[in-house]
């Protein structure tokens, strides 16, 4: 087995040494010759993790190498949340790549390959984005009911739990900073958009923070295999309310669903829960409008943050489909404390090309 062949043909590709060796010494112990490995980059999107494909030639079996090198406390966290929350989620039946081997103290990972065709690509060619989404509210359901089930809050990497503090801190605070601020150099008046803040996050918090919430659940991290659905990054995963990952799959920059879409699903999610629990569908039909403020407050402030600060400029597309997206729900709530948050919106313009979705 020539071992020097394939690191000689696989650094052709540029891909970290310490990988290298990890995905020998996994194909390896798999009786696979390593040097009929193809190994194949996989463009990166918003995160600092880098992704490879090998591909077997000799029966076209491929598995998705990942780098996370734990370079700081925070990355050997996520790396750990990645794993056992990953781990737990695959004992319950959810539909996330197995975890074939990985190796914490470097970062590495081995996973089962979930292709390359996400919700996102899949929404675009349908003819009907209805019918697509329908399965995957089963599959978020069973995700925030059946996952919440031995989930071991000292798995996160980020909070125990969605509350008030993420809301601030990583979401409100976070849109003033990175899109007014840092994207807009437009500068608010923070005492007064304090008030809309308090209030949005005063009535998303009375929704129960104790199910199970990916915290990213949207059409890049849903992969289409046939007629099943995977699950990728659930890393950020903690307890939460229901309305949220529901918010962060219907208001998705990236697919932009029409409102009647929208209205349909929305009201599908409610029915499956009165099925179950009507006093916890009512509470959801009523924190959902605030929930999804938050989750598009999130948006912006990491689209912004991706654009100017990383430079990932495919982001900026997004940005107006997102920013319209917010106007239309502080219209839809209505309440009196949104009017500062309201005011600033309605003194910005855009001059950029929203992305065709």
């Amino acid at each position: 087995m020539d071992q020097d062949f394939f690191m000689e043909k696989i650094h052709l590709t540029e891909i970290p040494t310490a990988l290298e060796e990890f995905i020998c010494s996994f194909l390896m112990g798999r009786k696979k010759e390593p040097a009929q490995a193809e190994i194949l980059p996989i463009p990166g999107d918003g995160s600092t993790r880098t992704f490879f494909r090998i591909r077997l030639l000799e029966n076209a079996i491929s598995y998705i190498a990942m780098a996370n090198p734990p370079t700081t406390e925070y990355a050997y966290k996520e790396n750990t949340a990645y794993l056992y929350i990953g781990s737990h989620l695959k004992r319950k039946g959810i539909a996330v790549p197995h975890i074939y081997a990985w190796d914490l103290a470097r970062g590495l990972f081995i996973l089962e390959d979930f292709g390359d065709h996400s919700l996102q690509d899949a929404t675009k060619a349908s003819g009907d984005p209805y019918q697509l989404y329908q399965g995957v509210i089963e599959i978020l359901l069973k995700i925030q009911l059946r996952g919440r089930d031995g989930f071991d809050v000292n798995w996160t990497c980020q909070s125990t739990h969605y509350d008030k503090t993420v809301m601030r801190k990583y979401e409100a605070d976070y849109f003033v900073r990175a899109f007014l601020e840092g994207y807009l150099d437009y500068h608010a008046p923070k005492r007064e958009l304090g008030k809309s803040f308090h209030h949005i996050a005063q009535m998303a918090s009375t929704a129960a923070p104790v199910y199970l919430m990916h915290r990213d659940f949207q059409s890049r991290n849903i992969m289409v295999m046939d007629s099943e659905f995977g699950i990728l990054d659930w890393q950020g995963a903690r307890l939460g309310p229901l309305g949220y990952d529901l918010a962060s799959l219907l208001i998705d920059p990236y697919v932009d669903l029409e409102e009647g879409i929208k209205t349909r699903l929305l009201d599908d999610y409610l029915s499956e829960l009165r099925d179950m629990d009507n006093k916890l569908a009512e509470e959801v039909a009523r924190t959902y409008p605030y929930l999804a403020i938050q989750r598009n407050l999130q948006i912006l402030g990491a689209f912004s943050y991706l654009t100017k600060v990383e430079n990932k400029t495919y982001f900026e597309s997004y940005i107006p489909i997102a920013l319209d997206s917010l106007r239309a729900l502080l219209e839809e709530v209505g309440h009196t404390s949104l009017g500062p948050l309201r005011s600033v919106l309605g003194e910005i313009t855009l001059d950029i090309t929203p992305s065709h979705v």
